[in-house]
């Protein structure tokens, strides 16, 4: 059997796809064919598409084509082939919000403005992804509408993380430039960091949430998972219609190491590369410095006092959710159902500690540029052990490291860390005051210049 079609991006990533663009040293017609010939070829294993749009996606790049030929050029994202969840509405493309419950699309809404700013910025879009249902869960399992697999391990189906999976698997495994996610409890960082990307929380309230399925309004945000920070800052760029974020300076970079939680129960594979990642920096001139940050424990009152009754609320009421819940994942289904239960009082008095802790904790980040922790406190986990009940609870902590950030207010960042020592992915967290975001970046960018190029996944032997 025939080997895959190269990655278009795999060399240089998206600034030199545009350069190999403009110099007619390649086309959009025949990059997104290159694409969409991998999706055929890796899709039916890897499943992380929902919906193909090939035609669509040819008679853009066609589009593209001509405008360049015409010397209309729409900036760094031009021809640029990318993955959208399937919680995101777009034009003549079905959305599911991977469910099976059909009146969930009316809450979804048309297309919204950050598909708009893609589509303006002159993206081709590939495609709908995979997501949990509703993007409501860290692991990337849907019972529902099925489970990306993470091209890490060709043997065993292993958590791709969530609830942005199928983005995540698209990007990594070359199925899209970029995918894009959404991260209310850490649905962008933890798919990221399980599938070796960058990936980017943004701060709520930075990127328009219209036309996105409404799982948490306090707490939605939208973000790209992206192969490296150089990608990521240039998809920040223009979505966020701000600078392209440039290269933070090490020395005299001041980032705080939580002493409280978040080191706390880690695999051997990720205290090890992120203990080797944290030294190399400190080796570059970065003062890591300890700090007790505030209680990320309360999470877990906040976030299910919020999160599960603002679902129930914008699928309908109770009603509804009844009704959506015959049709569910029954793991999802049973996460929702918290919501039945919070009282009025209990929704309230969570909203005020979350406005709260957003004051707490830009006073606690005076003196540093950021803080540094792991993405997930463990490796991507085999679905088929999920059977006992201890591996089950370890998986229901995926989101341990990444939640806190959520109820915090805050932007943040994943980036890829297992070239330190682990066969399976593993992230470093860099979590940034909210409104920080190009700093983050920026951040990012120094700090991938030292961890170096990671791995990527062999994915030949995902050929059928």
């Amino acid at each position: 059997m025939s080997e895959i079609t190269p990655d278009p991006l795999e060399n240089g990533g998206i600034a030199t796809y545009a350069q190999d663009l403009r110099s007619g040293e390649t086309s959009a017609t025949a990059v997104t064919r290159d694409f969409l010939d991998r999706i055929e070829r890796l899709n039916p294993k890897l499943d992380a598409y929902q919906y193909v749009a090939d035609e669509q996606a040819m008679a853009q790049a066609e589009a593209i084509d001509k405008h360049l030929a015409a010397g209309t050029d729409l900036g760094p994202l031009m021809g640029v082939p990318v993955a959208i969840k399937d919680i995101v509405a777009v034009d003549g493309m079905p959305t599911t919000n991977g469910s099976h419950y059909a009146p969930s699309i009316e809450v979804t809404g048309p297309e919204g403005t950050y598909v708009h700013r893609l589509k303006q910025a002159g993206c081709i879009i590939l495609g709908k992804t995979k997501t949990v249902e509703f993007a409501l869960g860290a692991t990337g399992v849907n019972e529902a509408r099925g489970t990306p697999w993470n091209p890490w391990d060709s043997h065993a189906h292993r958590t791709p993380g969530g609830s942005s999976s199928g983005s995540a698997v698209a990007t990594a495994s070359g199925l899209a430039a970029f995918g894009l996610g959404s991260d209310t409890g850490g649905s962008v960082r933890i798919p990221a960091a399980f599938n070796g990307l960058f990936g980017h929380k943004t701060s709520i309230g930075l990127l328009p949430t219209d036309g996105v399925f409404p799982l948490c309004p306090t707490l939605d945000t939208l973000g790209p998972l992206c192969r490296s920070a150089a990608d990521a800052a240039i998809v920040h760029g223009v979505t966020a219609r701000t600078d392209i974020a440039s290269k933070a300076p090490l020395k005299g970079l001041r980032v705080g190491r939580p002493t409280n939680y978040f080191f706390d129960d880690l695999d051997q594979e990720v205290e090890q590369c992120v203990e080797a990642a944290i030294d190399l920096l400190v080796d570059e001139g970065v003062e890591i410095i300890d700090v007790e940050v505030p209680d990320p424990s309360e999470r877990e009152w906040v976030f299910p006092a919020i999160c599960p009754p603002e679902f129930i609320a914008c699928l309908g009421g109770p009603e509804a959710f009844e009704a959506a819940r015959a049709k569910m994942d029954p793991t999802t289904a049973a996460r929702a159902a918290l919501g039945l239960d919070v009282t009025a009082v209990e929704h309230v008095r969570a909203q005020l500690r979350y406005r709260q802790l957003q004051t707490i904790v830009a006073e606690a980040f005076e003196g540093f540029d950021a803080w540094v922790t792991p993405t997930a406190p463990f490796v991507p986990l085999d679905i088929a052990t999920f059977d006992d009940p201890e591996v089950f609870q370890r998986a229901m902590q995926a989101s341990r490291n990444t939640q806190p950030g959520n109820i915090w207010g805050i932007c943040g960042i994943t980036m890829p860390v297992h070239q330190f020592g682990s066969a399976l992915p593993v992230g470093l967290q860099v979590m940034c005051p909210a409104g920080a975001d190009t700093k983050a970046l920026s951040i990012g960018l120094a700090f991938e210049e030292v961890f170096g190029e990671p791995s990527y996944p062999e994915l030949n032997r995902f050929l059928l």
